[in-house]
């Protein structure tokens, strides 16, 4: 639930696959920020399961327990059902009608020139992404933006094509869809059924995995934000360190160490101070500095952990949640598509017939 004041400053949509539990660079990457979003705006935020099956299309099974993982994330991280909608993109079926009426308007030569298309088909030539539904992504991407009338998406840079895209989108329905307006309306806001959203850029801090590589699933070095306190410690313990600090008396530097990452995300200035300090005149070794790490890491992961096992306990506690999300969602979503309709001349409520002055 939101409050005017939260209303007044825009919305935001946001959302990701279901592809199970999260790891810290979901933490970092996205979910950090928008629990700290959710005093500023009015906030939806939604389980891509969609999205999922452009790429994972032969094998469904696991997409319902996928995202249940997420919402139990979500809530774990502090995202709030009392001040964010929470929802499937499943259960919100305008999504795909409004994302059916793009796609009559949208050139393909725009899907084909997304950077993130030709990236995906060199990265996963394992699977046939000869679809559709492959291409036509970005396109539901920006039917789930649209469908909200959100005024801004919180995205990586790696993301801004991706709004670019939708405003693009949007541009070209009231291009060829022009708002009916009654006489004398002279409100910009009211010309338009869908606002051009504005990408709110994330900071997304370096977060490597076990090995020194990006934080993915895909390479086998995420460490969960579910993940047990000893199994935790266990993973920092072999994680990668500055090269140089071959021997123990070999001085080192956090900056060039993937553990120091983690100390710049994660501790305190206090510690940080301590890893400069010992990790430069080699007064500390690896597996010091590594349990430093595993503390400042714990401090952040066990309240979450404790809010994700209140749910685990009972999930259909967090599937509610879900529900009641998706039912608000559809509200909003229809509200939209009842003056979507009307633009295209698509409305569902019969108007009688203008009598032509050729026939008077």
């Amino acid at each position: 639930m939101t409050d005017s004041k939260t209303i007044s400053k825009g919305r935001i949509l946001s959302g990701m696959r279901p592809t199970g539990k999260l790891h810290l660079g979901n933490y970092v990457g996205a979910l950090r920020n928008w629990v700290g979003l959710q005093d500023q705006y009015e906030c939806f935020f939604f389980i891509a399961d969609w999205h999922a099956l452009t790429t994972d299309y032969a094998d469904t099974r696991s997409v319902k327990q996928n995202s249940l993982e997420v919402i139990l994330d979500y809530l774990a991280a502090g995202l709030d059902p009392e001040r964010s909608t929470l929802f499937i993109q499943s259960h919100v079926p305008q999504h795909a009608e409004l994302h059916l009426l793009f796609s009559m308007i949208t050139p393909l030569g725009w899907l084909e020139r997304v950077p993130s298309y030709k990236e995906q088909k060199e990265n996963l030539k394992d699977k046939d992404l000869g679809t559709y539904g492959f291409l036509g992504y970005p396109l539901l991407q920006s039917a789930d933006i649209l469908i909200y009338q959100a005024n801004f998406v919180p995205v990586g840079e790696d993301q801004v094509p991706h709004v670019e895209l939708t405003r693009e989108v949007a541009r070209r329905f009231h291009q060829f869809y022009p708002r009916k307006l009654s006489a004398g309306c002279r409100d910009p806001k009211r010309e338009v059924v869908f606002p051009e959203p504005q990408p709110l850029l994330t900071p997304t801090p370096k977060l490597p995995g076990t090995d020194g590589r990006k934080m993915s699933k895909s390479y086998g070095n995420t460490i969960l934000m579910s993940e047990p306190e000893p199994s935790l410690r266990q993973k920092l313990k072999t994680m990668v360190t500055d090269p140089a600090r071959i021997r123990r008396t070999d001085p080192g530097d956090p900056d060039k160490c993937p553990v120091g990452d983690l100390h710049k995300i994660f501790s305190s200035s206090e510690t940080m101070a301590k890893v400069y300090e010992g990790c430069r005149t080699a007064g500390i070794g690896c597996i010091e500095c590594k349990g430093w790490a595993a503390d400042s890491l714990w401090s952040v992961l066990e309240p979450m952990q404790e809010r994700r096992q209140k749910y685990e306990a009972n999930p259909k506690l967090a599937w509610d949640i879900l529900e009641v999300g998706s039912a608000k969602a559809r509200k909003v979503a229809e509200a939209t598509m009842v003056e979507a309709r009307d633009a295209a001349n698509l409305s569902h409520d019969y108007e009688a017939p203008t009598k032509s002055i050729a026939g008077d």
